[in-house]
């Protein structure tokens, strides 16, 4: 019994020591207030792209018989990238170049339609004459009491359809004048889009610019809905980036941006806000915006990755502490007991304070 009462009192004296030990090791984490630029700055995530990179279409579907370039080179405007095949577009082409020379040879031919319909409208006018002649010879017959009153009755009628009958001629020659006129240049423009067509199966270059990426082989089906290629400049390049929504109103042009890229460790580059995009993407609830360099690396390339510190505000000559030596009700800790202050910026690091009764020379302790 004693020796349990005795390892008891060993045991209790071995926790408290220990206890006594832990407190004496644990230091007290204090710092003073500095005077200092404060700047408040976005992150966002970055991508670096070329400068007006795009997918390349065909604007036929068919099957790519020529590719001129290889992922790298560089090309010049209008240059051609590669050619397409189709027997559908030359089908259409020979189509359309018969059906021109149908339309013109109803049109403008030896034989035309309106020569046929213009030598009916000078046979009618020549009846219509006769017609014409004949009723009045017959009226001044009836004038001077010769002839029946039937006769020229008969006359005037015969007359009467001879005039109309031109002024029907007279419509349809005009009306098939105009649909032959229309299906002429109609099938005229269909030869133009046709050999349109032909030439858009040369796939050509929008810029002078590198192209990064193929993504068909010759011989492969390409359609217009399918990109060949992407194209951008090779010597200026954008800068990508990601902004969560919160933080979309604090962000606009020209503002200042510290960019950090994964390729380049330990260095910081200096770009601005050019471009904000005013739609958000609902997969990540985050806006695009853009900046261009102000000193870019020696060397870029397509897809380089990094983070961006956007400088939305910044303040000269501020008194600031740690931000977690700020407690979370608002209050520092100082040798003197809490101290109620007043907060103004603040970033990820670093918080403005304004008091009375801090300074330079207040030991601040961390909480």
């Amino acid at each position: 019994m004693s020796l349990n009462v005795e390892m008891m009192k060993r045991n209790i004296v071995f926790v408290i020591l220990l206890i006594f030990l832990i407190s004496c090791g644990k230091k007290e984490e204090s710092t003073t207030p500095e005077i200092q630029t404060l700047t408040e700055s976005v992150y966002a995530s970055v991508t670096v792209q070329p400068e007006e990179l795009y997918d390349v279409y065909a604007s036929a579907s068919g099957i790519i018989s020529n590719i001129y370039f290889r992922e790298g080179d560089t090309i010049a405007e209008g240059e051609i990238l590669a050619k397409v095949t189709s027997d559908l577009s030359k089908l259409n082409k020979e189509q359309a170049q018969l059906n021109l020379k149908l339309a013109e040879a109803k049109y403008k031919g030896d034989d035309n339609v309106l020569d046929r319909l213009e030598k009916e409208l000078e046979a009618n006018q020549e009846q219509l004459t006769q017609d014409s002649i004949n009723y009045e010879r017959q009226k001044r017959l009836i004038e001077k009491g010769v002839g029946a009153k039937v006769d020229l009755e008969t006359k005037k009628l015969k007359f009467d359809l001879s005039k109309k009958q031109l002024s029907i001629l007279k419509k349809q020659y005009k009306q098939t004048e105009d649909e032959l006129r229309n299906n002429y240049k109609q099938s005229t423009n269909a030869v133009e889009i046709a050999l349109a067509n032909l030439s858009d199966f040369s796939i050509r270059s929008k810029i002078n610019g590198k192209i990064y990426s193929l993504l068909k082989e010759e011989g492969e089906l390409i359609t217009q809905q399918t990109p060949i290629a992407k194209i951008g400049y090779s010597n200026s390049f954008i800068i990508e980036m990601r902004i969560d929504e919160v933080d979309i109103a604090s962000v606009s042009l020209n503002q200042n941006v510290v960019i950090s890229l994964d390729a380049y460790k330990g260095k910081s580059f200096k770009a601005k806000i050019t471009k904000i995009y005013p739609e958000k993407d609902e997969r990540t609830q985050t806006f695009k915006v853009e900046a261009k360099f102000i000193n870019p690396p020696d060397a870029l390339y397509a897809g380089l990755s990094g983070e961006a510190n956007i400088v939305v505000s910044q303040k000269d000559n501020v008194m600031t502490i740690p931000l977690e030596y700020l407690t979370e009700d608002g209050k520092v800790i100082t040798e003197d007991g809490e101290i109620e202050v007043r907060t103004g910026m603040r970033n990820i690091e670093r918080v403005e304070i304004e008091s009375p009764k801090i300074d330079e020379n207040t030991k601040i302790i961390k909480p």
